[in-house]
């Protein structure tokens, strides 16, 4: 009660109604009548209802002054009887004084009484009908809530104990509704779920605001499924709008929820299938594609899993995977190979779970050590995991009791009919268990990933081959070249991408001269690096004949027209061809260049490729004006020749579009870059190549990249021996003369009467076969060459002589007695040429008897 006792006389206590009693909702009101009839007292209430004052009503007439004209009569006979003493009960229609109708109907209670004087009075006591008939309704209403509402209705009070529950929720928590009073929710909830709907209550009670569809999770007694409620909350006042306690109307939603739940994880299991189709065998690489997996399944799918793939698939090994659903399974399909564990993924530990007895994806689920990335394992046989690798099924494995995981689901990796590995999906306790709908993701998971594995082997597989090949043809090592400083890389394309067929190579020519060659085949795979290796092998061979560049190139124009393979049906005997064979076109560019070192001049010829740079002293890079002409393939136009002095100290560099061009700039940018990125050419050329290497954007991996650089350096004048000799006899002698003396001069003694007795078996033939002036030239760098020129055209052949013949073994003794020698024809004329190693100290390894008898 909120208002202060009173003591009144006897030591009785008197309290006043609290607001919000039941008579504030009924609205009594009283007055009284004197003997002589009229009003004495008049309550407030009497106020409140009539809407009269208290000045206004004492000394009136009640009948007159407040029921209607045709019935004042039967309320003068009325009033008479009570003052004669007799109780009077019933409804009295009454109306506000100065308004003709009827204003209400009050239920009316009259009682006699006596003044202080003895003389006869009344007390009244007044109910206004319609506050009657409202709470009539509201109990009725409450009534129906609570009584035949189909869902649970519990009324809390403010101490948040139950004060009325309905029968619909003593069906569910069992009893009758009276039994609940006094609850607490406590009892009938677990305690997180308890406190959850306490804090609710509370916070309804404190503020006012409602609460819907709160969902709270819990068991009926005897019952150990989970059901799931939706709960609405909202605080009762009484009349006069204080609160006195809230009510709560709850809902079984358990199908609803089961529905919901079914329906996400079925757009779950559909989002999981669309992401696994999306990132997983992007990379074409074995143990990328596990991790990928493992990326889409935790904690998506899953809590913890683990990838093992078979040893043998992983380092290449040619025997194919083991095929399950047979009776003779042996290898890999036995389920005791060796498997390496490639990825291991958990959402709630770092490490591989360590527990007594693991059956998560940690220990692998069939031993108590776990088994850590990277290691080499096997499956005892009788285990779930061998088991599922033999039989190509999924295995369900339960966890042990005092360990984390739940259960965990072993799945074969099967692509076309082959195990390659196993998969294995483990949820943790707490976790929703795993359905069939997730056995059966967990199926189409391990499969997508199975055939990504599988493409990934048989892409590797031809990837390294296509390496092996591609490195095969490339230069050993350090080529060296006379009167150049050469440094060269050669970056292949990520794993992901295929083998190009980007390719270099540095040719020596006779007289110290050098080709420097790079090409690229157009297209990608095994096909572009094979046709690459013969396009290579044919530049070798064509410079072997010591042939212009410009010819180079068209005879490999002829040859790579000739590289298509068919590939549409072929016309067989008998039958009409239905259509011309179509043959698979090779397009490839290429940059062919001789260096002579003497002259220091480069001759270029260009089939489509990009412009070689040069970079002269103190300038800054250009690129050089060679015609491009058409790709090698093409056939039909003839190539250009381009010659150009290169200074003492210049930079060249020839290179493939893997180095400028890409997808994120245009060439033009490339182009410009990489000659910025050769603006110090007088630094060590190796790191030149690695400054161009860093600074450039070439890590995108889109293409493989070939980088060739020479530095410059010419024979200087006194490496070369130069002179031209007059047609007769005699010059062969002044020949003789002329050698000896230059390599005195060089310090060639050793070599004096092996290349006295060559040239005058060369000069000798030039004078008997050659036509027009004799030159002659030696040239020492690494090796020491002698070259004799003329103006024949016909080329000398190497011949056996018959015994009865006084000569014809010259070239027999040239080739015998030097480490090389040939001839090539010179725009006017030819030159035969010689090459002798230069002497180590030792001296030079005279001919054997044998070697000098084989030419007679």
């Amino acid at each position: 009660m909120s208002e202060i006792p009173e003591k009144a006389s006897g030591g009785v206590v008197w309290q006043s109604s609290p607001p919000g009693s039941i008579y504030d909702y009924i609205r009594v009101a009283s007055f009284s009548i004197g003997p002589d009839g009229l009003v004495e007292q008049w309550s407030r209430r009497a106020v409140d209802l009539f809407g009269v004052s208290a000045e206004e009503a004492r000394g009136k007439d009640p009948v007159e002054a407040f029921m209607p004209a045709d019935l004042r009569e039967r309320g003068h006979r009325r009033v008479r009887e009570i003052l004669d003493g007799k109780e009077w009960t019933g409804l009295v229609p009454f109306r506000i004084p100065g308004e003709d109708r009827p204003h209400g109907i009050a239920e009316m209670y009259v009682m006699p009484s006596e003044t202080q004087s003895g003389e006869r009075a009344a007390l009244c006591i007044v109910v206004d009908v319609r506050a009657l008939r409202r709470i009539e309704t509201d109990l009725a209403a409450s009534q129906a809530i609570f009584g035949q509402s189909p869902f649970g209705f519990l009324l809390f009070g403010t101490d948040l104990t139950v004060k009325r529950a309905n029968r619909r929720f003593a069906t569910v928590f069992g009893g009758s509704a009276d039994d609940h009073r006094g609850r607490t929710v406590h009892d009938y909830l677990n305690l997180p779920e308890a406190d959850r709907m306490t804090a609710a209550l509370r916070s309804v009670l404190e503020t006012g605001e409602s609460v819907t569809d709160f969902e709270i999770v819990g068991a009926a007694p005897g019952s150990r499924d989970r059901r799931h409620w939706s709960i609405n909350l909202y605080r009762v006042h009484s009349g006069s709008g204080r609160p006195i306690g809230v009510a709560g109307l709850g809902i079984d939603v358990t199908r609803r929820h089961n529905a919901a739940r079914e329906a996400a994880n079925a757009r779950r299991n559909l989002a999981l299938l669309n992401e696994a189709g999306a990132r997983i065998g992007n990379s074409l690489d074995l143990e990328a594609t596990a991790r990928e997996l493992l990326d889409v399944s935790v904690p998506g799918f899953c809590d913890l899993a683990s990838v093992d793939l078979y040893q043998g698939l992983l380092t290449g090994d040619e025997a194919p995977p083991g095929r399950w659903g047979s009776s003779h399974d042996v290898g890999y399909g036995a389920g005791s190979a060796e498997l390496r564990r490639v990825a291991f993924a958990s959402a709630v530990s770092d490490t591989p779970l360590r527990t007594d007895e693991s059956h998560g994806p940690g220990s692998g689920c069939c031993g108590p050590e776990p088994i850590e990335v990277g290691a080499v394992h096997r499956y005892p046989f009788n285990s779930p995991c061998a088991g599922a690798l033999r039989t190509g099924r999924l295995r369900t494995v339960p966890g042990s009791d005092g360990e984390l995981v739940q259960t965990t689901l072993v799945v074969p990796m099967v692509a076309h009919d082959t195990v390659v590995g196993l998969v294995q999906f483990s949820r943790t306790k707490g976790s929703e268990p795993f359905g069939e709908r997730d056995r059966a993701l967990a199926v189409e998971l391990a499969a997508r990933a199975a055939v990504c594995i599988d493409n990934a082997r048989l892409y590797r597989r031809e990837h390294e081959r296509a390496l092996i090949l591609q490195r095969s043809l490339l230069p050993p090592g350090d080529p060296e070249a006379a009167g150049l400083d050469i440094a060269c890389r050669y970056l292949p394309g990520t794993a992901a991408t295929e083998v190009g067929g980007d390719w270099f190579d540095v040719i020596e020519l006779p007289g110290h001269r050098t080709a420097l060659v790079i090409g690229d085949v157009m297209g990608r795979g095994l096909r572009a690096a094979v046709a690459m290796g013969e396009l290579r092998t044919a530049v070798r061979t064509l410079a072997q004949l010591d042939l212009e560049p410009a010819e180079v190139l068209s005879h490999l124009d002829e040859i790579a027209r000739g590289l298509g393979a068919p590939i549409g049906a072929q016309q067989s005997r008998g039958h009409k061809s239905r259509g011309p064979e179509l043959s698979e076109v090779y397009l490839a560019t290429c940059v062919y260049a001789v260096y002579d070192p003497v002259t220091r001049r480069c001759t270029f010829a260009n089939a489509g490729h990009l412009p070689p740079v040069l970079v002269e002293p103190g300038e800054e890079a250009l690129l050089l004006d060679v015609p491009p002409g058409m790709p090698l393939g093409v056939g039909g136009e003839p190539f250009e020749e381009v010659e150009v002095e290169l200074p003492e100290g210049a930079l060249l560099a020839l290179y493939t579009d893997g180095l400028v061009e890409s997808r994120d700039h245009p060439l033009d940018e490339g182009l410009s870059a990489f000659r910025r990125a050769l603006t110090d050419p007088a630094r060590p050329l190796e790191d030149v190549c690695d400054r161009v290497l860093t600074s450039l954007d070439t890590g995108h991996g889109e293409d493989d990249i070939a980088l060739l650089m020479a530095r410059i350096q010419g024979l200087p004048s006194e490496a070369v021996g130069d002179w031209r000799l007059p047609r007769e006899p005699r010059s062969v002698g002044r020949a003789r003369e002329l050698a000896r003396t230059q390599l005195k001069a060089w310090d060639l003694e050793p070599l004096v009467d092996t290349v006295e007795l060559l040239v005058s078996e060369l000069v000798t033939n030039a004078l008997r076969y050659g036509e027009g002036e004799i030159r002659l030239r030696l040239l020492r760098d690494r090796t020491l060459v002698c070259e004799v020129w003329d103006a024949g055209l016909v080329q000398p052949r190497r011949r056996r002589a018959k015994d009865t013949d006084e000569g014809g073994r010259g070239l027999q003794l040239v080739g015998l007695l030097s480490s090389s020698w040939g001839s090539r024809r010179t725009p006017r004329g030819k030159t035969v040429w010689f090459e002798l190693a230069l002497p180590d100290g030792e001296g030079a390894a005279e001919p054997t008897v044998e070697q000098l008898l084989s030419m007679f």
